[in-house]
């Protein structure tokens, strides 16, 4: 029980630190000295930095699947419900970039590039677990496929904005003529057989 209050408290602490100065600009170190305690009780428990990080995103991750996926209403028609999936998903994938990583690192940096492209594809699988799981989706594998390849395009599409968007007011423009002009394209697409 013990090893566990070590590791949320490591987590916590990462957390505060990343969200307040970004993933770049915190050090193993600091983390430790927030977390009170040695810099070698993180190596314990966690590989590198990186690893922390990864625990913090697919912890947010994971809790925030569960309601992307849910269905508010019974009468919401299959494209309106993809099209919130989508903007939803690319609201998260967005927050974590924002909150966790920063910016200035993710445009910088070959790593952190890799490190998301892993991260959104670990992303994807969740999604699609959960999706399928949902009562009266369709279950045949060409609907599975054309809905990979909906939050496969879609995440691919948004991960651009945010590497080639210099403001934040551009990354909104963006989402915005994404939704408007793109996505009811790739959703329909997705839904007709």
């Amino acid at each position: 029980m013990e090893a566990d209050k070590i590791k949320d408290s490591i987590k916590r602490a990462a957390q505060e630190l990343f969200r307040k100065f970004g993933y770049h600009k915190t050090s193993v170190n600091e983390i430790a000295k927030k977390a009170k305690i040695a810099k070698a009780t993180i190596y314990k428990y966690f590989d590198s930095k990186e690893a922390v990080l990864h625990v913090l995103l697919m912890d947010y991750i994971k809790a925030s699947v569960d309601d992307l996926v849910q269905v508010n209403s019974n009468d919401i028609d299959e494209e309106a419900y993809l099209n919130n999936l989508i903007m939803k998903t690319c609201r998260l994938s967005y927050t974590v970039c924002n909150e966790f990583i920063g910016w200035d690192f993710i445009r910088e940096s070959t790593n952190s590039q890799d490190f998301l492209k892993n991260l959104s594809n670990e992303l994807e699988e969740l999604l699609m677990a959960s999706f399928i799981q949902l009562p009266g989706i369709r279950k045949h594998e060409t609907y599975q496929q054309r809905l990979r390849f909906l939050i496969k395009c879609s995440k691919s599409i948004v991960f651009s904005f945010a590497f080639t968007s210099v403001s934040d007011s551009d990354v909104r423009k963006n989402f915005v003529s994404f939704q408007k002009e793109i996505l009811p394209y790739l959703v329909k697409a997705a839904v007709s057989v």
